[in-house]
């Protein structure tokens, strides 16, 4: 009805596990979960919902982006969210945050610039301020 991707279902297609550390770019369809730590940017697929989620070990140092990001671990660098940003109690970001909703709980951190990713849809933008 209004255009937008279908929510993606809570189900996790990959894992990289707490032990693991991967270095170079990620580039995945529908659910990732990361416990371990990447060098080198997450970044979904556009094709298909996606949904990204940190856990509280993890650690990413690139580009991150997705549908759907849910963080409690840290992350230095970039983060988009095309639909939802959730920042859960020990998130850490440090880097440009872009959203189209968002949710930040108490203990949740972000050292750099936040910006709303505009509305796509026709009828909805909100006229620009002149001043």
């Amino acid at each position: 009805m209004f255009n937008r991707k279908k929510a993606p279902s809570n189900a996790i297609e990959s894992l990289i596990g707490a032990s693991t550390v991967i270095e170079g770019n990620i580039r995945f369809h529908g659910g990732l979960r990361i416990d371990g730590q990447v060098r080198g940017d997450v970044i979904a697929e556009d094709d298909v919902p996606s949904v990204l989620v940190l856990s509280e070990q993890a650690r990413v140092i690139g580009r991150v982006r997705a549908d759907n990001v849910i963080v409690n671990g840290s992350i230095e660098g970039p983060v988009q969210a095309q639909e939802l940003l959730e920042l859960q109690p020990m998130a850490r970001i440090s880097g440009q945050v872009s959203y189209r909703a968002l949710e930040i709980h108490p203990g949740a951190i972000i050292e750099g610039t936040m910006a709303h990713l505009e509305d796509e849809r026709p009828g909805l933008k909100l006229a620009s301020k002149q001043g």
